[in-house]
């Protein structure tokens, strides 16, 4: 009797795994299309103007504004980060209402590290007229750290700088060149 269910249990699990062996098809063209999916953006955001704010003593300071064509939100990868293909520029202000406004062609922000990509025509333009052109540009949002291993021009009032490569603070108070001078040549 023994003998007999497990006959019946070996023919019931022999026709489950049989079932489940020929209904699973792997579609080539299905596995690459899930491949594609995860490269794709969660969101995209066209036409950004974002504005950074703060609340003090009853009125509200605008930090910073954000304006980009569009941004692309890979928030979904393994080191997510936000990619402004049509590029950016951005309006930063401080304690006095004193305007720098930063350009670039491309920007990516990574989330994880708060290190900010600037390529292609990178431009930062002071309230003072001092003017910073380069190709590349990281900035470090946790320690206000500016830098480059690209040539760049500091364009100032008492005359022009350039090199290549730099590390600076966000006010260029704290300024080290990697280089002085060379032969070179901006768009701008």
């Amino acid at each position: 009797m023994t003998a007999y269910y497990l006959h019946i249990i070996r023919n019931l699990v022999t026709a489950i795994v049989v079932t489940l062996f020929f209904s699973c098809t792997n579609d080539f063209n299905e596995v690459q299309k899930v491949g594609v999916l995860q490269n794709k953006p969660i969101s995209e955001a066209v036409n950004i103007d974002l504005k950074y704010t703060e609340i003090a003593d009853d009125t509200v300071r605008v930090l910073a504004n954000l304006i980009s064509p569009n941004m692309l939100d890979y928030s979904n990868r393994n080191f997510p980060f936000s990619e402004f293909p049509s590029g950016i520029e951005l309006r930063t202000y401080d304690e006095d209402y004193n305007k720098t406004t930063i350009t670039a062609d491309y920007a990516i922000v990574y989330n994880d590290t708060d290190i900010i990509d600037l390529q292609g025509n990178v431009k930062i333009a002071t309230q003072q007229k001092d003017t910073l052109f380069t190709d590349q540009l990281y900035y470090n949002q946790k320690l206000e750290w500016l830098f480059t291993n690209e040539k760049w021009l500091f364009k100032r009032a008492i005359g022009p700088l350039y090199g290549i490569g730099f590390d600076a603070d966000k006010n260029f108070k704290n300024f080290q060149m990697l280089e002085m001078g060379g032969e070179f040549e901006l768009d701008n």
